[in-house]
C-alpha cells in the first residue's frame, strides 16, 4: 500500500475531524522518528495515518483495531504495519516486537496529549515547551482520557527520556500544525 492509497482508505472510513487530525498527529511523529532513526518513512507514516481508521466504525474494544486489520489484511498490506497497528492497543495482547510497533504505541497517546495542551493556548503549539506537557501530566483531571500509564510505558518500552520524546512529538507536531489545525 502506498501512502496515498492510505490516506484515501482513512478518509472513507473517519469522517469525524478530531480523529483525522489525531492520526496526522500521530503520521508526523511517526514521520520524523522514520526520519531520525533512518526507517522506511512512508511505512511509518502509514501506520501512523491508518492506527485508529476503524475506530469510527468499529470503536468497541472487541472490535478495534481488529476489524482495521482484517480490512488491512485484505488489502495486502505489510504484515509489520498490521502488527503495529494491532499492537497499539493494550487489549489485543498483542507483543510489540518492531521498532515501528513500538514507536506507534508511544506516539499515539502522547500525540493526544500534546494536541490538548495545545488548543488551550493562544499561541497553539507554536511556542508550546516540553515543560508546559510535563507540568499538565501531573494534573489527573487535564485531558482525562489520555491514558497516563501508556505515555510512560511508551516511553520505557523504547528506553527513551519523557522529556525528550515529548519535545520530539512537538517538534514533529509542528511541522504539520496547519494539518492538526494548531495554529493561531
Amino acid at each position: 500500500m502506498k501512502y496515498s492509497e492510505a490516506l484515501d482508505l482513512m478518509h472513507e472510513y473517519v469522517k469525524v475531524e478530531s480523529l483525522r487530525r489525531h492520526m496526522y498527529a500521530v503520521e508526523a511523529i511517526m514521520r520524523g522518528y522514520a526520519r531520525s532513526l533512518n526507517e522506511n518513512e512512508e511505512q511509518w507514516a502509514i501506520a501512523g495515518v491508518l492506527h485508529d481508521f476503524d475506530y469510527e466504525r468499529f470503536p468497541t474494544l472487541t472490535d478495534h483495531p481488529f476489524r482495521g486489520a482484517e480490512i488491512l489484511t485484505a488489502r495486502n498490506v505489510d504484515h509489520e504495519i498490521i502488527e503495529a497497528i494491532l499492537g497499539h492497543a493494550n487489549h489485543t495482547n498483542v507483543a510489540r516486537n518492531t521498532t515501528l510497533a513500538k514507536y506507534l504505541f508511544a506516539s499515539d497517546e502522547i500525540a493526544g496529549f500534546i494536541n490538548a495542551c495545545a488548543i488551550l493556548r493562544p499561541s497553539k503549539i507554536l511556542d508550546l515547551e516540553a515543560s508546559s506537557v510535563m507540568k499538565k501530566l501531573k494534573d489527573k483531571a487535564f485531558a482525562r482520557n489520555v491514558s497516563r500509564e501508556e505515555i510512560y510505558q511508551g516511553v520505557e518500552e523504547l528506553g527513551i527520556d519523557l522529556r525528550d520524546h515529548i519535545s520530539f512529538a512537538i517538534n514533529a507536531m509542528k511541522n504539520g500544525a496547519e494539518r492538526l489545525n494548531l495554529l493561531p
